[in-house]
């Protein structure tokens, strides 16, 4: 298989599915700017969206959509523990998540991106993206992940877009909870790999 990746992009959720799942990748670091693999290659001969993560099957078959990704890498290594079984309620409960975490915080804070936003727009996604973290720490108090107190592939999920606090000037003080879950989910030692092997740690 191969992943291709940014640093710190949305990408960092697959990358840590396949340390936890014990999978081995190869790892195709491409620029988000210049839509330029690192060998000069035109991204978008790859994935014609032009965003990452992208993985490469052996078979050359593309999946380019971060939820359906980390799914199937869990579904790879079904001891990790990483997903449920498909067609147990409990998978449906996670695709929940996926769903939830892709639409409403994901898209949320990727406007946040756009230097363009007036101060006014921004103060109003903040504010929105507010009122979903006021949800989400009330769904995670008592619990050490989403699903309960195993780790799942929407754990890697959240914790990704949760890392964009500080690029994003986002300041999670507000949601003690959250605060607590992104470093309880920082101290795992495959997520610290994998942060570690894009850069943003050292």
């Amino acid at each position: 298989m191969k992943l291709y990746y940014s640093p710190g992009a949305c990408s960092l959720s697959p990358h840590i599915v396949l340390l936890e799942a014990g999978l081995a990748a190869d790892h195709v670091k491409v620029d988000l700017a210049s839509h330029k693999t690192a060998d000069g290659a035109d991204y978008y001969t790859v994935n014609g969206k032009g965003y990452v993560p992208t993985l490469q099957l052996d078979d050359g078959t593309l999946l380019t959509e971060g939820p359906a990704i980390v799914q199937y890498l869990a579904d790879q290594a079904p001891a990790s523990g990483l997903a449920p079984a498909n067609g147990t309620l409990a998978r449906y409960q996670l695709q929940e998540w996926l769903n939830f975490i892709s639409a409403e915080i994901h898209k949320t804070l990727g406007a946040l991106f756009d230097r363009t936003l007036s101060e006014d727009a921004r103060a109003a996604v903040v504010a929105r993206i507010g009122k979903r973290f006021d949800w989400l720490a009330k769904r995670l108090e008592g619990k050490q992940y989403l699903t309960g107190n195993t780790f799942s592939v929407a754990d890697a999920y959240l914790f990704t877009l949760l890392n964009w606090k500080d690029w994003l000037k986002i300041d999670l003080t507000k949601w003690p909870v959250l605060v607590a879950y992104h470093a309880r989910v920082a101290a795992r030692p495959n997520v610290q790999a994998a942060l570690k092997a894009e850069g943003l740690v050292k």
